[in-house]
């Protein structure tokens, strides 16, 4: 029989509505949704009471809450405003284990000895959580993280519950097995008529582990009560933020920056004394009304202190000059590192960082002359459209918020792609061997084979060849409809692909404003 830790699980309900209302500062009680690829993922209490649960898709919602507040779910805010809470618990108790944001371990024998019990421990752990604001925290204490953690989902009013030692297998037994949290295993014990997990408990566990192999051996392990998970404490992160605060707050970039070059240059050592290297920050402004801006700021290769110093002042300043005056006077600035890597992977070679390091030293020079966004690189993002697919972002950033190229495109242009992409599509007009316009009904018949197309869009032209391209070939329709559930947004358009006599191949699109010229072949 394996060894059961005497476990205290802390749960805080609806944790993702939690961090956003405190980080966002909305009101506690206003009803609130998290969307995650358009599905509802997590609700509040206020939303809930007007029939807002997980998984209605955003429409149906704000249709049963006309007030409904949608913003979209962030994981990364989660997890960076549980941070605070595992370290105000870790001032009153060592040996904290995340377990998810929102959810905490902790062994049971530490703070029950030092407070006078496992009650009086649990009301401690949950006046700490008060004070962070977090006034519904659930806990629960038994044999073993999973039955601790069913204690604390399972409550009620009094936020506490304790199931005495050895009786974590009774507790158990009447619970669903869809609590194991396995949804490729729970229909087919469903199947087999198994429903509880007194249930499955019940079975010889030689014959589970037959049956369903290690999966199915873990889980009847959790059922009988016998989770022998240890609790593991994590390490906390070392401080690797800087601050500084101006008194009194100061009015110019250049003497923010001038003032911040300092706690710049120790960031760096910091981080480089950890053995690390920032690839992207995080930088908070504060002015002296209590308002905050914030930016994450990425680097191609790794920040210096010269490069956060631009960082600042690119915040600060906008697009203005460096030493233009602020609306208000800023108080408070904060450089926090949100992705790091370790320092030996950043090493420069044994004759140098070669010639890439020089171009990135000399863009990131007109950079901090010209600004953040005068210098743009290219990078292909998601789309049908080619257009779409073009996007520019300053030097040393990602694009964000851009849609993704490795997803799946149906009725996107297959390779080869045309060589020149035109800024803006070209009207022109595609016509039959008698002049008459080209045109595609709505089951995607062509009116006639395309024998012309003329720059000009002009049908005389078009007859008497003038300003006309001969088509020698051609290919299509080949439709794209984008977004038809959405008649502001909606896009059908038919495309061809050409080739004129001088054997030059052209992609043509016709939509609703008519034929364009989207690219050529060159």
């Amino acid at each position: 029989m394996p060894a059961v830790t005497r476990a205290i699980v802390l749960w805080c309900p609806d944790w993702p509505v939690t961090a956003t209302v405190q980080t966002l500062e909305l009101p506690a009680t206003a009803p609130l949704a998290l969307v995650d690829r358009n599905l509802v993922f997590a609700c509040s209490a206020a939303a809930r009471a007007d029939g807002v649960k997980r998984g209605l898709r955003i429409r149906e919602a704000q249709a049963r809450c006309t007030q409904l507040l949608v913003h979209p779910y962030d994981p990364v805010l989660d997890t960076r405003a549980f941070e605070p809470v595992l370290a105000a618990i870790e001032e009153i108790t060592p040996g904290v284990q995340a377990v998810r944001p929102g959810t905490c371990v902790l062994r049971a024998r530490g703070p029950a000895r030092y407070y006078g019990g496992e009650q009086q421990a649990a009301a401690e752990l949950l006046r700490c959580l008060e004070g962070l604001g977090i006034p519904d925290a659930r806990i629960g204490i038994a044999d073993g993280p999973f039955a601790a953690e069913q204690a604390a989902r399972s409550t009620g009013l009094d936020r506490v519950r304790i199931i005495p030692p050895g009786a974590s297998p009774d507790f158990l037994a009447p619970l669903p097995v869809s609590m194991l949290g396995q949804d490729a295993l729970t229909p087919l014990l469903h199947r087999l008529g198994i429903h509880r997990l007194g249930d499955l408990a019940a079975l010889d566990p030689t014959d589970v582990r037959e049956r369903f192999g290690e999966l199915g051996a873990r889980c009847h392990t959790l059922a009988s009560g016998l989770d022998g998970a240890a609790v593991v404490p994590r390490t906390p992160p070392k401080q690797l933020d800087r601050v500084i605060e101006f008194e009194p707050p100061l009015d110019r970039v250049d003497q923010v920056t001038f003032a911040f070059r300092g706690t710049a240059e120790t960031f760096i050592a910091g981080l480089t004394k950890a053995g690390l290297v920032c690839t992207a920050l995080r930088i908070e402004v504060t002015d002296e009304s209590g308002r905050a801006s914030e930016r994450t700021w990425l680097h191609p290769r790794l920040f210096s202190a010269a490069d956060v110093v631009d960082r600042v002042r690119w915040q600060l300043q906008g697009s203005g000059a460096v030493d233009s005056g602020l609306g208000s006077p800023i108080m408070r600035v904060l450089v926090a590192p949100e992705s790091v890597d370790d320092i030996g992977h950043h090493e420069d070679g044994l004759w140098g960082g070669g010639a890439d390091e020089r171009i990135h030293h000399g863009l990131s020079r007109v950079q901090s002359m010209l600004g953040h966004d005068a210098v743009l690189t290219a990078t292909i993002g998601g789309g049908r459209a080619l257009a779409e697919r073009q996007i520019l972002v300053p030097w040393g950033d990602r694009a964000v918020g851009a849609a993704r190229a490795e997803q799946p495109w149906p009725g996107s242009l297959p390779a080869p792609a045309p060589a020149t992409v035109f800024e803006v599509a070209r009207p022109v007009g595609v016509y039959s061997a008698g002049g008459d316009p080209v045109t595609v009904d709505e089951r995607g018949t062509v009116s006639a084979p395309i024998h012309r197309f003329s720059a000009a869009g002009s049908a005389l032209d078009a007859r008497e060849a003038r300003n006309a391209r001969e088509v020698t070939a051609w290919a299509g329709p080949w439709p794209v409809r984008e977004r038809w559930w959405d008649p502001e947004h909606a896009r059908t358009v038919q495309r061809f692909q050409v080739v004129d006599a001088d054997g030059t191949a052209w992609l043509l699109v016709l939509g609703d404003e008519g034929w364009r010229a989207e690219a050529r072949y060159d």
